[in-house]
């Protein structure tokens, strides 16, 4: 169809509905910022942000760190970004292509929340490979929001009901699911689909890659029945 994004970072670097109004962008993103402090091991850590998205509260996560890498392969969205964070001199802006330069053993902590469903099974090996390289020998990796296979659209919608209710947004959220019934993510995601991983499925690919991984007890995003795994180079 015509004007309909050609793939997910496409999709992502337009307008769209998935965030129902600004407070429920402001939550997503201030969330996200504290589960990623929760993985710093330290003040002194290099941390990278890979898929960061809006990124709204990085300068939370850069506080709590050396220096904090956001890297967007959306052109527009990382555009706002290096605006947004232009005055702060812990936080760095980077395509995926500059990542890929950086010296070996460059990060103390890598996550990559709510990515991993977008990406094929040899995009997912290459990345877990890059990541690997760029991990000092005693950091870590996280990979956030990894979609069970028996996780529906529907269970989803009732996830956010939930998160909206908490945060104060729930009719917006309603309205909200009923416009992205009949938006472009619909039409994409039916289109390209999204790559799911039962829990063991995802160890024994982390462990193919040359990580020693597990399931940590919760999600670093709001939906629990989605899975984060912390992984650490063998």
């Amino acid at each position: 169809m015509k004007g309909q994004p050609k793939d997910w970072v496409s999709f992502w670097d337009a307008p769209h509905s998935i965030y129902v109004n600004a407070r429920h962008l402001d939550l997503h993103y201030r969330d996200t910022a504290a589960g990623i402090i929760g993985f710093i091991p330290s003040p002194q850590a290099r941390v990278l942000d890979y898929g960061c998205g809006e990124a709204l509260h990085a300068d939370r996560v850069a506080a709590a760190a050396a220096a904090l890498t956001l890297c967007e392969a959306a052109s527009n969205l990382r555009a706002r970004l290096a605006r947004r964070f232009s005055g702060n001199a812990k936080i760095r802006v980077m395509a995926p292509e500059e990542v890929e330069e950086q010296p070996d053993a460059s990060y103390d902590l890598i996550v990559a929340n709510s990515l991993v469903q977008y990406l094929s099974a040899a995009e997912l090996d290459r990345l877990l490979a890059l990541w690997r390289r760029l991990l000092a020998p005693a950091g870590r990796l996280v990979i956030g929001d990894v979609i069970p296979p028996n996780v529906s659209a529907l269970s989803d919608a009732v996830a956010l009901l939930h998160y909206a209710a908490r945060g104060g947004f729930l009719m917006a959220a309603i309205l909200g699911l009923v416009r992205t019934a009949f938006s472009p993510y619909r039409s994409i995601r039916a289109r390209l689909g999204v790559i799911c991983y039962s829990e063991a499925e995802f160890l024994a690919r982390l462990s193919a890659a040359g990580y020693a991984a597990e399931r940590a007890p919760r999600n670093i995003e709001h939906n629990p029945a989605r899975m984060t795994f912390v992984a650490r180079p063998q």
